[in-house]
């Protein structure tokens, strides 16, 4: 499933460095995936929104066993 995630994050992550962000997977664990926001995601204060509605749903539209993203 990391795999899966790894790729699905190499999707995303464009989006988040034309803003001048960043993410980072920390570990995957029973469907829970956490993450590092970098960069301007870091102190942003729409990175709780970014988290969300941006990384968390399309992670589980392409990993459908993603429950939940949540940020370190």
């Amino acid at each position: 499933m990391r795999e899966k995630v790894e790729k699905a994050l190499e999707e995303i992550r464009p989006m988040l460095q034309a803003d001048g962000g960043d993410v980072e997977l920390l570990d995957v664990n029973e469907g829970v995936v956490k993450v590092r926001l970098q960069g301007a995601c870091a102190g942003c204060p729409a990175a709780g929104m970014t988290l969300k509605m941006g990384i968390e749903e399309m992670l589980k539209e392409k990993v459908p066993e993603v429950k939940e993203v949540i940020a370190d």
